[in-house]
């Protein structure tokens, strides 16, 4: 039986949406608030700020993250802005046009209303952070100042030099360490959930492991909301962090969520080159580089003379020459797709060939040197201590890198997942980004989704179904907990050959090579059946060591990979049956004479939810159309 995908999209014009949805919202009084219980897993932005938002409103919280601190949480790794339509550059900009972007910037592939509710609400996510002491940047007098990012002709990105996540994910964290000593939420740190645990049909709870004493647990609660991140490391080299995983959305996924548009992944073009197959990651360099940094390469193939012995005129400012209407600050799948043209061409530079330069000599010219350290200081700094070169005097040597990941658990307007109860939000889920994020977007999707969105959609839910929370003695759980259990003692039996390490490069390189920055129906066929025998093979030689009462790394992430083998598979069913390309999604038979994206809107404009039937066995397809009253759609141009 198919999943029913009902989006719950309020009536009205796109703008009357969110107004009409927030007033016509059963509420829970304060008394009642407190009687229900609400279980987040991740404490990232979206995490964080939920958790602290709710124990506000007066709901018991129970917060897990496998770090050993909320601050330790991905966010904090973002560098360059977070997006509002405040409009204080007086550009142009407006709620409309971040709507509009947001949309664009995505290959008119996302859902119209969750978009325009996030550029709504975006104007006072700036306003709440700087009042939690969030040191934005700030003009000379003392206001907020703003800076360009990619697919926007006008400045409303926001920033804190180059490390923005971080001071946003401080703002977050300081509300919640205040909910946690005042007890409304409880604290789960080290801690992993393995599995979901649904009751009649609801999400009423989660299995979690101790990573500390590897001990089992159960928790119940009246509903759960999932805020774990994206599943870029499944591609093995990526930036996110090395624990970022997809085993809380995948395991949900099992159980009856619909994973949605899994293909849409994001290839960001400011990465540090691959230097070997030491690397277990790459380190992004913020997008908010290419306002100062044009991007070239040699114009002639095997050109390998130092750059500053190639003459002006023998130099290729390729986006500035394909896209001058936006220039270094196209999109990130275009600007990525431009840098694999021009080294497929063979004019890379570096020791590997795949790498453009970055250079900042002209804006140091004509700003000063004082002036680009005051902007981008510590990222300059990071490039230094990474690569050993000095970005003041060469260019930096930059080359795309998975990045992030559009796709996600399948939800409604009110965030929640087809299975009642469960809510998802920020990179977790599927609704905002469509088939290509904008640059700056994925810090004010997960503020938004805290602060902002889930107050309300969770209390219309909570009042809208009788409140019946199970205990952890119930059958539901010790059934979860034995299958969480038998998944651990399998996994430490093998004792095979091959390291979980060397596993997941090998499911890395087969991603990244047939289902990475380019696709087609060839290499996916291929990957197809790789990644089955390379599954089968890790279940038969994968060697995990030490035992599971203990701090066990080994076992840790030989459940993640584990969970990756299967999910890799999926991300390529969804990407062979995506017979067009758009966005991050570049499927090689499908593009324009000059080498863009060619959207098949007649056959392809509707969100992909895939239903789990079965390992090894093809999962089925439900389709949400997207229809859009307010934009139409059209083909994407930036030039």
């Amino acid at each position: 039986m198919a999943i029913t995908l009902n989006s719950n999209i309020p009536s009205g014009t796109v703008g009357q949406k969110w107004g009409k949805y927030k007033q016509e919202s059963k509420l829970v009084n304060p008394a009642n608030k407190r009687k229900y219980e609400v279980i987040i897993v991740g404490t990232g932005l979206a995490g964080a700020s939920a958790a602290a938002t709710l124990s506000e409103l007066g709901y018991q919280v129970k917060a897990f993250c496998y770090q050993d601190s909320p601050r330790r949480a991905h966010s904090i790794a973002a560098q360059g802005g977070i997006n509002a339509a405040k409009n204080y550059q007086n550009d142009g900009d407006s709620v409309y046009r971040l709507f509009y972007d947001t949309i664009k910037g995505g290959d008119f592939r996302a859902r119209e209303a969750n978009v325009h509710r996030l550029a709504e609400v975006s104007v006072n996510i700036i306003d709440q952070c700087a009042a939690q002491g969030v040191p934005f940047a700030r003009e000379y007098g003392g206001t907020l100042t703003n800076r360009s990012f990619g697919g926007a002709q006008v400045s409303r990105t926001f920033y804190a030099r180059g490390q923005t996540g971080q001071q946003l994910l401080l703002g977050a964290y300081q509300a919640l360490c205040k909910q946690i000593a005042a007890g409304g939420v409880k604290m789960y740190p080290r801690t992993e959930m393995l599995d979901l645990v649904i009751v009649d049909g609801y999400a009423k709870g989660i299995v979690v492991r101790d990573l500390v004493t590897g001990k089992i647990s159960s928790h119940a609660a009246d509903a759960v909301i999932l805020a774990t991140g994206g599943y870029g490391n499944v591609f093995f080299l990526s930036t996110n962090a090395q624990g970022c995983n997809v085993t809380a959305t995948f395991r949900a996924y099992k159980k009856g969520a619909a994973f949605a548009n899994p293909c849409y992944t994001q290839i960001h073009p400011t990465c540090i080159p691959v230097t070997g197959d030491h690397q277990s990651k790459l380190t992004l360099m913020s997008e908010s580089l290419r306002n100062d940094g044009r991007v070239w390469v040699p114009k002639n193939k095997g050109d390998h003379r130092a750059p500053d012995q190639i003459p002006e005129d023998e130099r290729d400012y390729y986006l500035e020459r394909k896209y001058p209407s936006y220039g270094n600050l196209a999109p990130r799948d275009i600007a990525s797709r431009a840098a694999k043209e021009a080294c497929d061409d063979g004019r890379g530079v570096g020791p590997s060939g795949l790498g453009v330069y970055l250079d900042f000599s002209a804006s140091i010219n004509r700003l000063g040197e004082d002036k680009i350290r005051e902007r981008y200081g510590n990222l300059f700094d990071m490039y230094e201590r990474i690569t050993g070169e000095n970005a003041y005097r060469v260019p930096m040597r930059i080359y795309p890198a998975v990045h992030y990941t559009m796709g996600g658990l399948w939800v409604d307007y009110n965030l929640m997942s087809n299975i009642p109860g469960l809510f998802v939000m920020g990179e977790a889920n599927f609704s905002d980004h469509g088939a290509n994020r904008l640059g700056a977007s994925a810090l004010m999707q997960g503020l938004a989704d805290g602060y902002f969105v889930i107050p309300y959609t969770i209390g219309n839910f909570f009042a809208s179904h009788p409140k019946n929370r199970p205990t952890e003695d119930h059958p539901a759980f010790k059934q979860v907990e034995d299958e969480v259990n038998a998944r651990t003692r399998k996994l430490l039996s093998i004792r095979g050959k091959r390291t979980v390490r060397d596993f997941h490069r090998s499911l890395g390189k087969i991603m990244w090579e047939k289902c990475g920055m380019a696709r087609n129906e060839k290499g996916l066929h291929e990957a197809l059946m790789e990644i089955p025998a390379l599954r089968q093979e890790f279940w038969e030689n994968v060697n995990v060591l030490g035992e599971n009462g203990e701090l066990n790394q080994a076992l840790e992430q030989a459940g993640r990979v584990a969970d990756f083998l299967e999910f890799g598979e999926l991300l390529c069913y969804d990407a062979l049956h995506r017979a067009e390309s758009c966005g991050g999604h570049f499927r090689e038979e499908f593009q324009t004479e000059d080498g863009e994206a060619l959207r098949q809107d007649d056959k392809f404009s509707y969100v992909a939810a895939w239903e789990y039937k079965g390992l090894d066995n093809y999962p089925e397809l439900n389709k949400e159309p997207l229809t859009y009253e307010e934009i139409k759609m059209a083909t994407r141009s930036y030039k």
